[in-house]
């Protein structure tokens, strides 16, 4: 450290002058602490827009939703009650959707962490708090003016103050990713809860399907035993038919314990308790979007808030650089001390007798050690380029994602396609055709067997295709960043 001090005397008693002086001193520390006010502006035409994404007014609309008090209080306060009325069933969906925007913990969690990080940058850039020292001299410092028995001192720290400018706008690119997170967060959890109202569906109608066939399985028993009455047919038929009817039931609790378990799963994302009752889909309004796999992703790319997020992350590290790089400049610390002084010494033209003295310094750090200032200043610098690297992978990641899930959308569409005009009115005919083949002793039940087997299957298949048709789409919007026009039409029930 460098240091320079100017001194000076001045007349009055002891005393007196230090409660005035210590009360200046302790005045000067509340007020010196505040600090200069930094611009915290985005920097450039670039940044201006992407303060868009910086809401504060959204901000505090999404906590007040939570319903919490800041931290440190007594008590938490829970989220007010949802007074839940019947829903349409079209509007269902969004219902559940709505709910988990309002109550999922992982959102509320997202949004305190943006909270954090919005606060962060109102303390960053203002000046450390200044010190205020005090000594009391057991053994006085004799001097020619008198003993000298006490001395208080005031510091304030000034760091570089173009590098307190650097990193609040490095907290405030931090912020606007934190705000990206939170959007990200949003899309997941309503993907999340899309994914399960859809299985909601398909297990619904496992359970439909396996009743139904499971009394078309009883109806064939019944006509075998009267077929066995006549010896027309053996009892093994009935014990065989017997046989897969009890396996239906067996499949039919699979599918309602399933069915339970996927309930709780969409509570637990709304925000509820798992017990809640839910309103079970009867159908799906979904078809094939017209979009393409270049489309998504160039939409991905410029609103998936994963990717926007990184993006912003790039910005915050550059000047996470330029906060290293100015790590090279010093630190000023100005100080201002008094010394009580006894009026104890016989009265001298030369010296104020008794007259206390007062002093006024500067420090200055030196950085000298350049290897460390290197160090820091790789350091920042390889995170920027880690955080480029980041953008790049995530841009990989969700192209090939929406690749997949393009392809499999597609699939799915002509998948559901092919059971509904081809496969099931086949597999009906054939079990038609075989039930009078069987009436006329020309088939064997097991043929028959497998004709409602095949008939159970693809219409399990069809559902199938229909659920994993809504669950890709309700992906697909995730990974884009936007929730798409998609198309409805209703699918029907299959025919009987």
């Amino acid at each position: 450290m460098i240091e320079a001090n100017a001194s000076g005397s001045a007349g009055g008693t002891v005393v007196r002058r230090w409660i005035a002086c210590v009360s200046l001193l302790l005045s000067c520390a509340g007020g010196c602490s505040a600090g200069p006010e930094i611009d915290l502006s985005p920097p450039g035409p670039m940044q201006a827009g992407l303060a868009a994404h910086h809401s504060t007014e959204r901000l505090a609309v999404r906590l007040a939703a939570f319903q919490e008090e800041a931290p440190g209080d007594a008590e938490r306060v829970a989220p007010l009650a949802v007074i839940e009325e019947p829903i349409e069933e079209g509007r269902q969906l969004a219902h559940l959707e709505r709910l988990a925007r309002g109550a999922n913990p992982k959102l509320r969690r997202l949004s305190q962490e943006l909270a954090a990080a919005e606060a962060r940058i109102g303390h960053l850039g203002k000046l450390p708090d200044p010190t205020v020292a005090a000594n009391l001299f057991v053994h006085p410092i004799e001097t020619a003016a008198g003993s000298q028995r006490a001395n208080v001192s005031l510091t304030q720290r000034v760091p570089w103050l173009a590098r307190l400018d650097a990193q609040s706008r490095q907290a405030y690119f931090e912020s606007l990713a934190w705000d990206q997170a939170y959007r990200a967060g949003q899309l997941e959890v309503i993907a999340d809860v899309r994914r399960l109202w859809y299985r909601l569906y398909l297990l619904q109608k496992r359970i439909e399907i396996s009743r139904a066939n499971q009394q078309l399985l009883n109806a064939l028993i019944e006509a075998a035993s009267g077929r066995v009455a006549t010896a027309q047919a053996s009892v093994a038929d009935v014990r065989l038919g017997t046989l897969a009817a009890s396996r239906l039931e067996e499949e039919i609790l699979m599918h309602e314990q399933r069915l339970a378990a996927t309930q709780a799963d969409l509570n637990r994302a709304v925000g509820r308790a798992a017990e809640h009752p839910i309103a079970i889909p009867t159908r799906l309004d979904i078809s094939l979007p017209d979009w393409s796999h270049p489309m998504l992703r160039q939409l991905a790319w410029e609103q998936q808030p994963e990717i926007v997020a990184a993006e912003l992350r790039t910005q915050a590290t550059s000047w996470g650089v330029e906060v290293a790089r100015l790590q090279r400049r010093p630190d000023v610390s100005l100080n201002a001390s008094w010394f009580a002084i006894d009026d104890n010494r016989p009265p001298s033209p030369v010296v104020d007798v008794g007259g206390d003295a007062w002093s006024v310094g500067a420090q200055v750090s030196l950085p000298l050690w350049h290897h460390k200032n290197d160090a820091l200043e790789n350091e920042a610098t390889w995170r920027h380029s880690a955080s480029h690297a980041n953008v790049d992978e995530l841009r990989q990641r969700y192209d090939a994602a929406l690749l997949d899930l393009w392809g499999t959308a597609t699939t799915a569409w002509q998948t559901a396609t092919l059971y509904r005009q081809t496969l099931l009115p086949q597999a009906r005919e054939a079990l038609t055709i075989d039930q009078q083949s069987y009436a006329n002793g020309k088939v064997d039940f097991r043929r028959l067997l497998e004709d409602v087997r095949n008939l159970l299957m693809i219409e399990l298949g069809y559902h199938q295709a229909v659920s994993e048709l809504a669950i890709a789409v309700a992906k697909i919007q995730r990974a884009v960043g936007t929730d798409l026009v998609v198309p409805t039409v209703t699918v029907a029930p299959l025919p009987e």
